[in-house]
């Protein structure tokens, strides 16, 4: 099993994003575009990033300095919790306001008043735990 957020592991997440209808396709329909970038709080940079057009990612792999729309980090242990059980709404505010998941990048309040953006967001969660 590849590390969390490796570039192997982010291109298995690239793979099942792509194959979520309720991801991919439901930010294509908003013409989602965006670098979204993923890893841990006590790390000065994300580890993965991912890179979206048109609702679905068009690359996967280890963060290289690219500029970002989105980067998320949160703890190991946290990160593996939300992997194993997912997040829903309620869940997703907890760990916000809490600061267990930081939006380094990324207005968080502009998303969770979008639901044409927050229920994929929240989807993303699930889809991270089939990698």
């Amino acid at each position: 099993m590849a590390d969390l957020f490796s570039a192997e592991w982010m291109q298995g997440f690239a793979k099942e994003w792509n194959a979520e209808p309720e991801l991919a396709d439901a930010l294509a329909k908003i013409h989602f575009n965006s670098a979204i970038a993923y890893g841990f709080v006590d790390d000065p940079n994300p580890m993965g990033v991912l890179i979206v057009q048109e609702g679905r990612v068009v690359s996967a792999g280890s963060y290289e300095g690219q500029n970002l729309n989105w980067d998320l980090r949160a703890d190991r242990d946290h990160w593996q919790q939300w992997k194993t059980k997912g997040l829903n709404m309620m869940g997703l505010g907890m760990a916000y306001m809490s600061r267990k998941l930081q939006f380094r990048v990324g207005d968080y309040t502009a998303m969770i008043q979008d639901p044409r953006m927050a229920k994929p967001f929240i989807k993303s969660f699930s889809v991270i735990g089939r990698v």
